[in-house]
């Protein structure tokens, strides 16, 4: 047997050999690969040369694996079996329909845009492993800047480079005023800004987008932030407070919509204040390196929500808004970084 028998096998001598052991016959064999029989059977004998012991008995009724032909003809079936899983899951991947997408976005984006997407994602695509990263807009794209994401929906921070972003499409984001339902500014209508600064707030930190323009709408109406503020970027803290007390949480229109009633009344938990002064936010974008090729999966991740953001866009997302509060919305999908 030479010493570079697996190095020197083919996948054609496999084939010949498992088409013989089912068949019983060369000619039967040859037939269903497709060859001549004088080359089949050129290739059997260069085969048992190489393994230096005969892999078939010639009987009368036809062709018997000896034991090394079981042998060959077993292991090869499983090589085989094997190298069809390969092209298979190639192609797969080629499609974009197995791999892992990494994605980041700030908590707007992540609720309005990426909750739908996916959830087509897995329709589609059910053997592609998402990540979703949920951060602020400077986190997001030093994530993309160092290949750990491969997309975010973010906003530009200061101080970066545009010009190695693809900045594709985004929407601005309207800021809701989420308070409890027994709230005593909850129900008036076109509250303005200067009235929510008597009571307690539970808001972002100082640099965050909602802070922000936060601060400068307060500014902007003469008042600004009460002493009583808790500084928060967690979501779900925020609700807890705001349904327990009085206070006021600047919040996008997309976490509005998911933790607010629309519907009001004595029955309900959270609810959006109608205010006079429309506030909100800086787009964020959909971003991508220019310099990096994305894999098939993330191209099909990224194909879906561009489409989901242009039917945010075609929508009419002020009829889902909470109470109706406020001016309505614009379609955008989106709330502050978190």
């Amino acid at each position: 047997m030479q010493r570079n028998l697996p190095l020197a096998l083919k996948v054609g001598h496999l084939r010949l050999v498992a088409a013989i052991a089912e068949h019983g016959q060369v000619q039967a064999a040859a037939q269903a690969l497709g060859l001549t029989q004088p080359a089949a059977s050129r290739t059997l004998a260069e085969l048992e040369r190489m393994v230096g012991a005969p892999l078939f008995h010639r009987r009368p009724r036809g062709m018997v694996p000896t034991a090394a032909g079981e042998i060959l003809a077993r292991r090869g079936t499983e090589v085989l079996a094997g190298l069809t899983d390969i092209a298979r899951d190639l192609a797969s991947v080629a499609a974009g329909a197995t791999g892992e997408v990494r994605i980041g976005a700030v908590t707007g984006p992540a609720l309005g845009l990426l909750v739908p997407a996916a959830r087509r994602l897995r329709a589609e695509a059910p053997g592609v492993r998402l990540s979703v990263e949920v951060a602020p807009s400077v986190q997001l794209v030093q994530g993309l800047d160092s290949g750990a994401l491969d997309f975010v929906l973010a906003r530009v921070p200061a101080g970066i480079d545009p010009s190695a972003l693809r900045v594709g499409p985004g929407a601005h984001e309207p800021l809701r005023f989420l308070v409890r339902a027994g709230h005593p500014l909850a129900g008036r209508r076109a509250v303005p800004l200067a009235a929510l600064a008597g009571f307690p707030w539970v808001i972002q930190g100082r640099g965050t987008p909602i802070r922000e323009a936060v601060d400068a709408a307060l500014r902007g109406a003469g008042v600004g932030l009460p002493p009583d503020v808790t500084t928060t970027a967690s979501l779900m803290l925020t609700v807890a407070l705001v349904a327990r007390t009085d206070a006021v949480a600047a919040v996008a229109v997309q976490v509005a919509r998911l933790v607010a009633d629309g519907r009001g009344g004595p029955d309900a938990g959270l609810v959006t204040l109608d205010t006079a002064e429309p506030l909100d936010l800086p787009p964020w974008h959909l971003l991508t390196l220019r310099q990096r090729r994305l894999s098939a999966a993330a191209q099909r991740m990224l194909a879906l929500v561009r489409d989901q953001i242009g039917q945010d866009r075609d929508g009419d997302p002020g009829a889902a808004d909470p109470q109706g509060a406020g001016p309505p919305g614009n379609g955008d999908p989106g709330a502050g970084d978190p």
